[in-house]
């Protein structure tokens, strides 16, 4: 979960008010959010926010907006919404530019002049939302410039890697499109999200000045921004359009809040988006959602009635259209995160507070006790500690890259495994099908610890199913490592033998080919007829791609297969 840091004074500026620790720490669960740390000596605060599914709070302009509205009960009115008049200012999108980076959003925030503390948390948000939201800037990139040195309209279009040269932040020297994805610390960390593409994004003025090298670097002739600035542009690319819109929302709100006048700018698209060809944003992506309260009162366990429900969805920021029996729910522009009558509920829940409910005891009577699984999964943990070995506890979510490519499982028939759909960070994007890669992650950080190393985890894993109801499958596995200048397979099987011993289980092994093991030392474990898991040497392919220097023996044990059925 994102945790940023902003000055009190600030917050307080914000709030229009003063506000002591005791205050923010009362009023931050209206945030979901939590005070990590608080420095005296500089007057910074550190929170942790936790929701991921509203990236409007991921900055102090959104926790002071949401607190605000909630003390005054009144939502903040942004002129800058209305899609009425002309506008003067144009960004025009060349039609080949679908094929690499499509979307683009832009507007200027103008009367406001840049402080520190703004500067700061401008660029904080500008991180936040690009690296967590935005996926390290694959689906989501920001930039910010001096808007008076801009002749309109801009143009936003691809050219090859070598036609154009301009000098990018942090250089002194113009370079081209090809030189930056290859010495620009920057290029070097993002130049992955254009690998493939003939030609790269750019945002050019009509003088031909140029703004940046979306999503890589800004220009640092006019997208360095100093504290005194007063006029700026605002611009968001990406491959969402919903997402671009979002962010742009989520920024001119927040300037918006610092005082700066939003001017909306019209995008003109050679092709055809989910909104139309011409689009002014900053865009109201809002809709209403439309929900029984009878729905939020089974939700929340208690009756409320509708004008309750009505009253505390208004003083959380809604828009709320209510009959007798159903209301119509519309957010705030910068906020798309109702998907389901729950959500609806849970800002009900969050806005009236959590101490407003009572508690109430069980009604009924029940005694607890451990399921099978669980009773075998300790008892395996008693016998493998005793055995001499480590345990670890690993993240159920792990990046495909240490499931499928490092594991040599590409193109195989181990290869599919459960996917996030919109993960924030591709380091978490898959749920494990495996445990063994955790144990390899934590032996490729242990060189230094003495050998031999033994490390076990037994633990939950998913793949996909489609037999099943949800299209996926969560099994109990055990995986255990054996890490020595002298691990073999000998060794490992001498471990699974007894461990199979004090469980009472007999089993075979039966010669197979896998791709992450030796072929010629591993072997497929057999109980009661049926496969249970993969014993044997670690492939040196496998040791490289993890940068590991010892040999391993392994085994992967599917436990759930050595309950028998009742």
């Amino acid at each position: 979960m994102p945790t940023i840091s902003f000055s009190h004074a600030d917050l307080q500026t914000l709030l229009g008010r003063s506000a002591s620790l005791p205050d923010i720490e009362a009023w931050l669960p209206l945030v979901k959010g939590e005070l990590k740390d608080y420095l005296s000596s500089t007057g910074e605060l550190r929170v942790e926010l936790q929701d991921s599914n509203r990236p409007d709070l991921w900055c102090v302009e959104g926790i002071a907006r949401q607190i605000r509205i909630a003390l005054t009960n009144t939502p903040p009115v942004y002129p800058f919404w209305s899609t009425k008049g002309r506008i003067k200012r144009r960004v025009l999108v060349l039609p080949e530019t679908e094929s690499v980076r499509p979307y683009i959003a832009a507007c200027g925030a103008v009367g406001y002049q840049v402080t520190e503390a703004g500067l700061t948390q401008l660029i904080q948000t500008q991180e936040k939302l690009a690296e967590i939201f935005g996926r390290k800037r694959q689906t989501v990139s920001i930039g910010i410039y001096r808007l008076s040195p801009l002749a309109f309209p801009l143009t936003y279009g691809l050219v090859k890697p070598t036609e154009v040269r301009f000098t990018p932040l942090g250089f002194s020297e113009k370079m081209t499109l090809e030189e930056i994805l290859a010495v620009h610390p920057k290029g070097v960390e993002y130049g992955h999200i254009l690998s493939g593409h003939e030609k790269f994004p750019l945002f050019w003025d009509k003088e031909g000045q140029i703004l940046s090298f979306p999503p890589i670097i800004n220009s640092r002739d006019i997208g360095e921004v100093r504290v005194g600035d007063t006029d700026l542009l605002l611009e968001v690319t990406g491959t969402d359009l919903r997402m671009v819109l979002l962010t742009l929302n989520i920024l001119a709100t927040n300037l918006a809040d610092r005082g700066a006048s939003i001017e909306p700018v019209d995008v003109v698209y050679p092709y055809a988006t989910e909104v139309g060809t011409i689009v002014r944003t900053p865009f109201n992506i809002a809709r209403p959602q439309r929900v029984r309260a009878s729905e939020i009162e089974r939700a929340l366990g208690m009756a409320l009635g509708t004008e309750a429900i009505e009253a505390a969805l208004r003083s959380y920021g809604h828009h709320v259209k209510a009959t007798r029996h159903t209301l119509s729910v519309t957010p705030p522009p910068y906020r798309d995160d109702l998907m389901h009558a729950v959500d609806v509920a849970e800002d009900v829940a969050i806005s009236r507070g959590y101490d407003a409910f009572q508690p109430l005891m069980p009604t009924q009577f029940t005694v607890g006790a451990l399921s099978q699984i669980e009773q075998l999964s300790d008892q395996i943990r008693t016998l493998m500690i005793g055995f001499g070995f480590q345990e670890i506890f690993s993240n159920i979510l792990m990046a495909r890259d240490e499931l499928i490519e490092r594991m040599r499982l590409t193109e195989s028939e181990h290869e599919a495994v459960v996917e996030v759909a919109n993960p924030l960070s591709l380091s978490y994007a898959c749920l494990r099908s495996a445990i063994l890669p955790c144990l390899l992650r934590v032996e490729a950080t242990s060189p230094r610890a003495f050998y031999p190393h033994k490390l076990f985890e037994i633990g939950e894993v998913a793949s996909p199913d489609p037999r099943a109801e949800l299209g996926s499958e969560t099994k109990t596995h055990l995986a255990l490592l054996l890490a020595s200048a002298t691990a073999n397979f000998s060794e490992i099987h001498a471990v699974l033998d007894v461990l199979l011993y004090y469980l009472l289980k007999t089993y075979r092994l039966e010669p197979i080919v896998h791709p992450s093991y030796l072929e010629g030392r591993v072997g497929q474990i057999v109980y009661e007829g049926q496969a249970i898991g993969v014993i044997g040497e670690l492939h040196p392919e496998v040791l490289e791609a993890w940068q590991i220097t010892m040999p391993i023996a392994a085994v992967e044990l599917h436990c759930d297969k050595l309950i028998s059925p009742a």
